[in-house]
């Protein structure tokens, strides 16, 4: 076998990125981690009574012996730190009383603390540690201030104690938003930060063990035309949500580069109607799970028991207006009212005297659903009109028109005076005579939804008929799609991916 080939060079480079995934959590994690974060670690934990029943009896002089109650004292001291990636003020405290954080000494009685701060250039945060402003201890607890901490501030807290052994636990307990109060552990000098523990590192240390391990059996084999990992090969067909239709094509083309004698058709017709097309294959197919995959903007309707759910990622939507309307938000309120009829001129939300005229999606549109569910809190009024422009009827009333698809929507709203629509955030511009609209004062955006803000928002679900064989096209397809490397073609395209850790929430529903 010669060794110099395509195959033994995409297993060397196999080999080199496993080692670089094995070494790259350890700096990522520390450097760049993602959320608000207080640590604390127990420094000291030490008698300085007589603890003997724990083995930890002392030889004591002066007022450690003279001065009452001390016979099982211990002596604790505990640092608390912000080592995450952003600074941490007063107001992202969460609790309702006037203090931040607890400090729980368990099995012990707090008898005297006293704060620290060896940094001189954070001396100024000794002047938050007031009973006015929540600083005091009972029992075996210490109420901590509201604190202000920048990333990489901390402070220490020196605490006598009583009535229990040396290593009775020691807990933090407060709420941080967007964040979280966790425990460090410390081997190292007081100023270096904490290891990680040791099942991290004996996991990291493994699969770094485990991929150069793979990548060697690959180069050793001898095999004549090994076929890519993870590849099928056979006919799909997806069909389902429109606006997710950029994304499936893509997705399509990638998938049939990399795994020839695939052959993938993206054929969208709406969410509804993908739905129920997956349903009438599956319930005519042979072996019960047709090669169809089924896009929808939300969960599917009541009604089909038999198909099978995956979340693919997390999709932001839009209101769209005509530029000739020069808005640049409206509240939830007011949106509701011009799809009641209510407001039929613009000049009454301090626009232009222009009517108002309604773009939507046809009753198949999951896009539609996601803004009754999500925004209108119920159904839109009936179609009155063909042309986007005047009533059928000649009617007063709200002018409304359904089309067939998101760029439908956007072409007709940018062509029509006073249009309002909607459709899904994409990463490219919209078209020209078209501006989005801020929804409640946020702006819409795929980071306002990770941040848990902006509302207009759906998961994108991918939906088989039952269960695929494991080595069918359908279930390699939704691995490229919900793990593989087609998150990537996702994010392109202006959508959150479900497996990336800042959509665990909102993919969560």
């Amino acid at each position: 076998m010669e060794w110099l080939n395509p195959e033994n060079v995409v297993a060397l480079l196999t080999a080199m990125v496993g080692v670089a995934a094995a070494v790259g959590p350890f700096w990522y994690e520390r450097r760049v981690p993602r959320r608000k974060r207080i640590g604390y670690r127990v420094q000291m934990d030490t008698p300085i009574g007589g603890d003997a029943r724990n083995g930890h009896d002392t030889v004591r002089l002066g007022l450690f012996d003279d001065s009452p109650d001390m016979s099982n004292a211990t002596l604790v001291l505990l640092r608390i730190e912000n080592d995450g990636a952003q600074g941490i003020s007063a107001t992202d405290y969460t609790g309702p009383d006037t203090h931040g954080l607890t400090v729980h000494f368990t099995d012990r009685t707090v008898r005297g603390v006293a704060v620290t701060q060896p940094n001189p250039e954070h001396a100024h945060l000794m002047a938050h540690f007031t009973p006015e402003a929540g600083m005091r201890h009972q029992r075996n607890r210490v109420h901590l201030p509201k604190v202000p901490l920048n990333r990489g501030q901390h402070y220490k807290l020196l605490v006598l104690l009583g009535g229990g052994g040396v290593g009775s636990a020691v807990r933090v307990t407060g709420g941080i938003q967007d964040g979280a109060v966790m425990p460090n552990e410390s081997t190292t000098p007081d100023d270096k930060t904490p290891l990680f523990s040791r099942p991290a590192r004996t996991l990291v240390l493994a699969l770094a063990v485990c991929v150069v391990a793979l990548a060697t059996l690959t180069v050793v084999r001898d095999d004549a035309d090994p076929p890519p990992m993870g590849c099928a090969a056979g006919k799909l067909t997806v069909t389902g949500s429109t606006a997710f239709t950029p994304v499936a094509k893509e997705l399509a083309e990638k998938y049939e580069d990399e795994c020839p004698g695939s052959r993938i058709t993206v054929d969208t017709h709406g969410s509804t109607a993908g739905i129920r097309a997956l349903d009438e294959a599956g319930a005519t197919a042979e072996d019960g799970s047709p090669a169809v995959v089924a896009l929808s903007d939300g969960p599917k309707p009541n009604g089909y028991p038999r198909l099978r759910e995956s979340r693919v990622a997390v999709s932001a939507f839009a209101l769209v207006l005509n530029d000739r309307v020069p808005l640049k938000g409206l509240t939830t309120a007011q949106v509701r009212a011009l799809y009641a009829g209510t407001v039929r001129n613009w000049k009454e939300l301090d626009g232009p005297d222009l009517p108002v005229r309604l773009v939507s999606r046809d009753a198949n549109s999951g896009t539609r659903q996601v803004f009754q569910r999500r925004v209108l809190g119920g159904g839109e009024p009936a179609n009155t009109s063909q042309d986007c422009v005047r009533r059928d009827d000649g009617r007063p009333g709200v002018v409304r028109c359904e089309l067939d698809s998101t760029e439908q929507v956007l072409a007709e709203v940018a062509s029509v005076p006073g249009a309002l629509g909607y459709s899904e955030l994409r990463s490219g511009s919209t078209p020209k005579g078209v501006h989005r609209l801020r929804l409640d004062g946020r702006e819409p955006s795929i980071e306002g939804i990770g941040a848990g803000g902006y509302p207009y928002h759906e998961i994108e679900y991918a939906y088989t008929y039952g269960s695929p064989p494991a080595d069918s096209l359908v279930s390699s397809f939704l691995v490229y799609l919900t793990r593989g490397s087609g998150q990537d073609i996702i994010r392109t395209h202006g959508h959150l991916p479900c497996a990336a850790p800042e959509a665990a929430k909102p993919c969560a529903g």
